[in-house]
């Protein structure tokens, strides 16, 4: 055992002692604040299995993708696995010809059926839907089929054995599906259950995601009303064909004016108790999931507290589990990468490596590209509001002419500090949306790089730093406006990365990444 794991599993021991020590003397948190997840997870469908929570969500164009995690609070969630490692379908994926940022996985379902998992999501390139499933959400999932692109669809299983996909923006379709999930079924039902303008909703009406309740089938839907807010609408019926009556079952924001909180779904606890569990644009940081009450009125599930406002601060739907961390630090003494991270589209395997120097994260540079869009292997966690910061340590001393390797706040419009490799000199670079801002010569082959993001309300800041001993910081460039990017669609991430501009196969080892929330 090296002196790099004899310290991990020192933490290890300690945080377990931690752990129990805190059960023991009751000093967990009895409320907690929202955004109840402050950091980039949209459209999020929840279900409840048991005592187990799950949840999807969308990550685009990073793999592993579709991430599933799951909760024992609505509060805490774990990263424990992804529905694919890879999508190969188009070798835009792989960065071949093309990309795509904003065309991958996005608003997935997720439901439990007669003892397995099963997830459906879309893509815009292809387009094309997926069908998943799964015994165990932890384990391996199965592709089940590919079928033609169904928008911002919901999956219901009916008492009955059918299968119905609720689809589409604008007027709202239900689908019929073959009873494997094999494919759409011949002469099923396949009919418009909603018409949006016809009904009084004029412009965007979509985020379908429908279920069925005592008897009665509703779907939730957003809607943009003109000069208003994201609001969430919920329609019912007693036939799944419909004719379907609606009402607004909310209209608020949370901190941010202007940002509706809309799109999600409705939960039940083991006890009874019902939440919504929907999402609200936050800047720069993303689309940061919301929980909130849920009560039912004449059969309407109406969320926020009485008053129909959404509590900033509320009591926990269950108690008794400690914090669960979304982002992580990581030494990489384990050679296998933690479920946290995630790569910007497919990686090249043979690129990257935990076990060529144990203890170490070695990133490879491959086919020699113009720009970070078009490089590979760059390692990505999300960024968590209201303030984090992150530390890395990176040994220099196989890098090649042109090669620029550093860390970023990353989406379509980044800010990065790079060590840039010309010729025989190495230098410091930050860059604000690919323009330099300072430039400093470095002369040694181990620097820290840190890098510090403000996500509070009309502050969208971060700032770059870099230390020759990770003691003493040295701010290089100006602030960064950080923005949140729609081409992307994604909110700002820490990226690692290292590219090559003139010729491939040079190096960097990454020795830690240090990671701290206020």
């Amino acid at each position: 055992m090296n002196v790099k794991q004899i310290a991990k599993w020192a933490m290890a021991v300690l945080f377990l002692m931690s752990t129990q020590i805190f059960a023991q003397t009751g000093n967990e948190k009895k409320s907690f604040s929202n955004p109840v997840i402050f950091a980039d997870v949209p459209d999020v469908d929840v279900i409840r299995v048991d005592d187990n929570f799950y949840m999807i969500s969308t990550t685009m164009h990073l793999m592993p993708g579709a991430p599933i995690m799951r909760s024992k609070d609505l509060i805490n969630w774990e990263i424990i696995s992804y529905l694919y490692d890879e999508i190969k379908d188009s070798p835009f994926y792989d960065l071949e010809g093309g990309n795509v940022y904003a065309a991958g996985q996005w608003a997935s379902s997720l439901r439990y059926n007669n003892g397995k998992f099963y997830a459906f999501f879309a893509t815009n390139n292809p387009s094309k839907s997926y069908i998943y499933s799964a015994s165990d959400p932890a384990g391996k999932w199965e592709k089940l089929s590919v079928l033609n692109q169904f928008h911002d669809a919901s999956l219901l299983f009916d008492d009955d054995g059918r299968v119905y996909l609720a689809h589409s923006s604008g007027d709202i379709k239900i689908t019929e599906l073959k009873s494997d999930l094999s494919g759409v079924k011949e002469d099923g039902l396949d009919i418009i259950v909603i018409h949006g303008e016809q009904q009084g909703y004029k412009g965007l009406l979509e985020g379908t995601h429908i279920y069925k309740f005592d008897g009665k089938y509703y779907m939730f839907l957003i809607w943009w009303p003109q000069d208003g807010i994201r609001t969430q609408l919920c329609f019912r019926s007693d036939h799944i064909e419909g004719p379907y009556e609606s009402k607004i079952i909310l209209s608020d924001v949370i901190d941010n004016p202007g940002k509706g909180v809309a799109q999600g779904c409705i939960i039940d606890t083991k006890d009874g108790d019902w939440y919504g569990f929907l999402f609200q644009d936050f800047g720069a940081v993303g689309r940061t999931p919301v929980l909130m009450e849920c009560r039912w009125e004449d059969g309407w599930p109406m969320l926020g507290g009485l008053n129909g406002k959404i509590s900033k601060v509320m009591e926990k739907p269950i108690k008794g589990y400690p914090e669960t961390p979304l982002v992580i630090s990581d030494d990489f003494t384990s050679t296998k990468l933690a479920l946290n991270w995630q790569w910007n589209h497919n990686p090249d395997n043979k690129r990257w490596s935990l076990t060529e120097r144990p203890g170490y994260m070695r990133l490879k540079t491959g086919k020699v590209v113009q720009n970070i869009f078009e490089a590979r292997n760059t390692l990505s966690q999300r960024t968590e509001g209201p303030e984090c910061s992150g530390i890395i340590s990176i040994d220099l001393s196989h890098m090649k002419d042109g090669d620029i390797a550093g860390l970023g706040a990353y989406n379509g419009e980044p800010g990065l500090i790079s060590i840039v490799k010309e010729k025989r000199k190495k230098y410091l670079i930050m860059t604000d949306r690919g323009k330099e801002k300072e430039k400093v010569e470095l002369k040694k082959n181990k620097v820290y790089l840190r890098m510090d993001c403000d996500f509070n309300i009309n502050v969208d800041k971060a700032k770059f730093y870099y230390s020759l001993d990770g003691k003493k910081w040295i701010q290089l460039g100006p602030e960064f406006q950080m923005v949140y990017y729609t081409d992307h669609f994604m909110g700002i991430r820490f990226a690692i990365y290292n590219y090559a501009t003139k010729i491939s196969g040079g190096y960097i080892d990454l020795d830690f990444f240090e990671y701290n929330r206020q």
